[in-house]
């Protein structure tokens, strides 16, 4: 288990035993949230699954590209919008359990591979988007003033679910070709941590602010049919049976959402 998961299992076991209190002294009402953000995905490196596989065949291969570094395929994200809906319910004076599913859309992975000479073009561009669906547990820490609003209320909070991303299909542009390599859908576990403060607009409704780190699961390439193109129409395309390649899909930002207790 690496050391973010550790920490959100942590989380979570805090925020349950807190939730594990009578819950005399709770809400009773639920609430809906709504929300959207700004996301900033780290880096992440397209690796094959298996770089020695022959047929279906590799796409990088086993070894060392010509910049010294694993043949492979590095870039990123930047930023990309993200939108939530959420419904929970208080189960005790300082937790809370929710239910929500975010999504991520459309947004565009850009890299360089490292086959070639380093300064030849190189370049990789992939589309993708993403789904999750997450049981959260939050913990309500005691108000806070915050400008005008005495009662603001600082929380933490951590989430369990499933997520799934897919990726369209990845474009390798080099000098005088561009390899088209299948897109394909991954489903899997993620988790979340999350801090924020939620400030009172109303009897009903309050305004989160949120920061929030995602682990979001896998972007995969598919398994089958790819193409070599030449782009002066100089030769056929060359088709290939390429095998699966794997990177790692998460990062963290700032979420803003309107909370409406009923």
């Amino acid at each position: 288990m690496t050391k973010h998961a550790e920490a959100g299992v942590a989380a979570v076991a805090i925020v349950f035993l807190v939730a594990g209190m009578p819950a005399a002294a709770a809400d009773n009402g639920a609430y809906f949230r709504i929300g959207a953000g700004l996301d900033r995905l780290s880096d992440t490196r397209f690796l094959d699954t298996d770089c020695r596989s022959e047929s279906p065949a590799a796409l990088y291969g086993c070894g060392l590209g010509k910049n010294g570094d694993v043949l492979s395929t590095v870039g990123g994200f930047g930023r990309t919008a993200a939108f939530e809906v959420g419904w929970g319910r208080p189960v005790t004076s300082m937790a809370r359990l929710e239910l929500s599913v975010d999504y991520r859309p459309r947004h565009t992975f850009r890299g360089t591979a490292n086959f070639l000479a380093p300064g030849r073009m190189q370049s990789v561009e992939a589309e993708i988007s993403s789904w999750t669906g997450l049981v959260s547990a939050y913990l309500d820490l005691p108000p806070v003033a915050v400008g005008n609003s005495p009662s603001a209320r600082p929380f933490i909070g951590a989430g369990f679910g499933v997520g799934r991303n897919e990726l369209r299909q990845m474009l390798q542009t080099f000098p005088k070709t561009t390899t088209v390599v299948p897109g394909d859908a991954w489903a899997g576990r993620v988790w979340m941590l999350t801090a924020g403060m939620a400030v009172p607009l109303g009897d009903a409704v309050s305004l989160d602010v949120a920061w929030r780190y995602t682990e979001a699961g896998d972007l995969d390439t598919g398994s089958g049919e790819g193409r070599v193109i030449w782009r002066d129409g100089s030769r056929e395309p060359l088709v290939l049976d390429l095998a699966p390649t794997r990177a790692r899909l998460q990062g963290h930002g700032i979420r803003v959402s309107l909370r409406y207790a009923y």
